[in-house]
């Protein structure tokens, strides 16, 4: 396994928060490198730090990539060499179960949960992020329940970026005729969505009740334009994605039908509702989980 190496730069809520969002638009950041931002300690909420980590150790040119970031000026950046480790996979070992609406989402080092009415679903530590325990996950978890008890009852749903699918299965859950389709653009999420799937007693597969997945950019997939258009369209990617997706899921969801949209932070909600609504979107409902917007859009049925 090659070396890893992190950045970390210290820094107020505001500013780390600017710069996640910067390197959303930033045209020459490498790929490679995964961004996070958290607060410190739950009792100093003001107080982030940014994580930036790399399969090699940092260059210059890395450090000034990062640096660029901060427009007010770049805090202090300290490198630090990681063990040998699997880091996305050790950042979810030992996670704690999470409670959203009716789900109960665990690992399984944790026990299932044996009251009454709820839904366990089992998702490993993997190569893909979504195991629940992030907001934005968690409040798609608690807003897709609140669509099923508002009535919502689609029959050809899709869930784009689904990462290791929970969102998907959770939606299968709810409606469990419902046509269903899965996409990523990792390639590696194929095999964790199916492991996941059998896992779960989920069935892959192109009927009713049953999931596809797939490999796709967006919407460019013939499958995906096959089974269009979507009663319901999940997507729990990134705030800039979501805007550039916006024409491109606009015509994939029927009139009057539902979009479910999270990844954005609260400070970019306004850019990407604009978006939508220039679309015909209108908001449903909205919940905000620590800083995440989560967003239920239905399209009107007329422009």
């Amino acid at each position: 396994m090659p070396d890893s190496w992190k950045l970390t730069a210290f820094a107020d809520k505001t500013a780390i928060q600017a710069a996640l969002v910067a390197q959303e638009d930033a045209l020459e950041w490498d790929d490679e490198v995964v961004l996070t931002g958290c607060e410190v300690a739950e009792d100093r909420p003001l107080e982030w730090r940014l994580d930036a980590y790399f399969p090699r150790k940092p260059r210059r040119a890395d450090r000034a990539m990062v640096a660029a970031l901060f427009a007010g000026g770049a805090p202090e950046l300290h490198a630090e060499k990681l063990p040998p480790t699997d880091w996305v996979t050790e950042s979810q070992l030992g996670v704690e179960p999470i409670r959203a609406g009716r789900f109960f989402v665990h690992t399984p080092e944790h026990a299932p949960s044996n009251t009454k009415g709820v839904v366990n679903l089992s998702i490993p530590a993997s190569q893909a992020f979504g195991t629940g325990q992030h907001a934005t996950t968690a409040g798609c978890l608690a807003m897709l329940d609140g669509m099923r008890r508002g009535g919502v009852a689609p029959r050809n749903l899709a869930d784009i970026g689904t990462g290791t699918g929970l969102l998907a299965f959770a939606a299968l859950t709810l409606w469990p005729r419902a046509l269903a389709t899965a996409s990523d653009i990792d390639p590696a999420c194929l095999g964790v969505v199916e492991d996941n799937a059998a896992a779960n007693g989920f069935e892959v597969g192109g009927g009713p009740g049953e999931l596809a997945m797939i490999v796709a950019d967006g919407m460019h997939h013939p499958l995906l334009r096959a089974r269009a258009p979507y009663d319901l369209l999940i997507a729990n990617i990134l705030a800039g994605p979501l805007v550039e997706l916006a024409p491109d899921f606009a015509r994939a969801v029927t009139p009057g039908g539902n979009l479910l949209l999270a990844g954005l932070l609260q400070t970019q909600e306004p850019r990407v509702r604009r978006a939508y609504r220039r679309q015909g979107f209108r908001l449903a409902s909205r919940l905000v989980n620590g800083n995440w917007s989560i967003l239920w859009l239905r399209r009107r049925t007329t422009r």
